[in-house]
């Protein structure tokens, strides 16, 4: 008989499991693994509810679910709050509607407003639905000089631009210099900083899966720098940060051919740009590396909400307190920020 569980939050076998699940599954993605529990528990202090379906000692499905709930932003179950996919995966249509039928029982026990799963494929036609998103990813040739070609001749030049400035990428031991670039690159957009615990966090759950590249001038000067996923045979650039220098000196062009570069040398096969909004910087800076944009499926099941919340910088009711965290000094916003972006998810 088939039976929805939860996973422990100190269940480390339960958490060997789920990973070997995780990995042999086709349509798992790294957002599905199991550390991710220790992570959202231990950086943002929400309740996790990772469900997984099992048949005589088997796991069918897994479902990894967070509650967040703020006075602010609303109350809601995310699969999964920080991470750009989620939802259920699972081996077969009855494991995936177990869970899913275990995760609203949740969400109603727990009284949230919606439910929220984020999904890469739509799985309920009658659901509401986000549009706002999408993902860009890119199959990595084998041989390195078939991956620059492929890049479009003007992003091509930007690339080629940074090599001859002499910039050097590195493999950093530690977030510190990441972190810098990253906190003083939001703060210029006017969005709070995640905390340097929490990327602290990520590196030490998930070891050399999770990687930090800095790109520095010829001096040794840090202008960009990206923190890395990487699972089974892709690589994930996730977060980002930059000097105001980076844009003359081609830093962020370099910064991801060098990483595509190294991928490469890995022998790895996908390069995934991660998520964009739509209509932003972002996004046109991925499609003018070649990478055509997939649309996200982000289905909701709303208890006490009439319409999906829209808890981004693209709400127009958030302009002003966005201008005015351009102006907060950059002390307080790195110390505020945690406390306002853990609610966010």
């Amino acid at each position: 008989m088939l039976t929805i569980e939860r996973l422990g939050a100190q269940d480390d076998a339960g958490a060997r499991r789920w990973d070997d699940y995780v990995l042999a599954q086709p349509q798992a993605t790294f957002f599905h693994r199991a550390g991710w529990q220790k992570v959202v528990r231990h950086a943002f202090r929400h309740d996790t509810y990772f469900l997984y379906a099992e048949e005589a000692g088997r796991i069918r499905g897994v479902l990894p679910l967070a509650h967040v709930s703020s006075r602010l932003f609303g109350n809601a179950l995310v699969s999964l709050p920080f991470a750009v996919y989620g939802g259920v995966v699972a081996d077969d249509a009855e494991a995936a509607t177990a869970l899913e039928a275990r995760a609203q029982q949740v969400a109603r026990e727990l009284g949230v407003d919606h439910l929220e799963l984020r999904n890469v494929q739509a799985r309920h036609a009658d659901w509401p639905t986000q549009d706002l998103y999408v993902t860009f990813r890119k199959a990595i040739a084998p041989e390195e000089e078939a991956n620059m070609l492929a890049i479009p001749r003007k992003q091509r030049a930007m690339v080629r631009k940074g090599i001859k400035n002499g910039l050097v990428s590195v493999v950093d031991a530690d977030v510190d210099r990441f972190f810098a670039l990253y906190a003083d690159n939001v703060h210029r957009h006017g969005t709070p900083a995640l905390s340097k615990r929490y990327f602290r966090l990520l590196c030490e759950t998930f070891g050399a899966d999770c990687e930090v590249l800095t790109v520095t001038s010829s001096d040794g000067k840090p202008l960009s720098s990206v923190l890395s996923f990487y699972f089974r045979d892709e690589v994930l650039p996730y977060y980002a940060g930059d000097d105001t220098a980076a844009r003359d000196m081609a830093a962020n062009d370099f910064k991801y051919w060098e990483l595509m570069r190294r991928a490469c040398a890995r022998g790895l096969k996908v390069f995934d740009y991660g998520r964009s909004k739509q209509g932003t910087g972002s996004f046109a800076f991925k499609k003018n590396w070649g990478f055509e944009p997939t649309p996200l499926h982000y289905q909701y099941c709303l208890y006490k909400r009439d319409a999906i919340p829209q808890n981004n910088p693209a709400n127009a009711k958030y302009q002003l307190m966005i201008r005015t965290w351009r102006r907060l000094p950059i002390g307080v916003a790195n110390w505020l920020g945690p406390f306002i972006v853990r609610s966010l998810g």
